[in-house]
């Protein structure tokens, strides 16, 4: 990576931690809604970061989030799983273009199409592993899974519009 590169993803990390932070914290829709779009950074890196690096930026987010929302741990966790199985991920479902040296995976170098699945995959992930082990039990199995699916969409919808905001002459594809 350059160190341009380095630099945006440190300022698209800051933005996105602020808003999480600051507004989407805030917002709990009767219990069940939880966006979380912190984990956009994990998405966007590129296809070629070696995976111990994944996993420190995974450690780091959820650290960071885990620090600011009082959540013992339960972020990094959850962000540590993502960050294992985005390879996996990507591997299975990707375009040529994106895994050439430089490749993003982001709407320029595939499609909305396929970013909104790899997204879905990936938060369903994530907050699969960050609701279940919130309640660590069975017996709120059927809330839990209205908690994850809910929030999953939420959060995808979040994090496909701030991809388009963020190149929005992507659109145009």
């Amino acid at each position: 990576m350059m160190y341009s590169d380095i630099l945006k993803y440190l300022g698209l990390t800051v933005i996105l931690l602020m808003l999480q932070f600051l507004v989407l914290n805030n917002i709990n829709f009767m219990g069940y809604v939880n966006p979380y779009i912190y984990i956009l950074i994990i998405l966007l890196l590129p296809y070629r970061i070696t995976r111990w690096m994944l996993l420190i930026v995974g450690f780091a987010l959820g650290f960071a989030v885990d620090y600011f929302s009082n959540t013992l741990g339960l972020h990094t966790t959850a962000s540590l799983v993502l960050a294992y199985f985005r390879p996996v991920i990507l591997n299975r479902w990707s375009f040529k273009s994106v895994q050439d040296i430089r490749g993003v995976p982001d709407v320029s170098n595939t499609s909305l199409e396929w970013f909104v699945v790899y997204a879905l995959i990936a938060v369903l992930i994530h907050h699969f592993t960050l609701f279940v082990l919130e309640v660590f039990t069975f017996k709120h199995f059927w809330l839990t899974l209205v908690r994850i699916i809910l929030s999953t969409a939420v959060s995808t919808f979040f994090i496909v519009i701030i991809e388009l905001l963020r190149a929005p002459n992507k659109m145009s594809r």
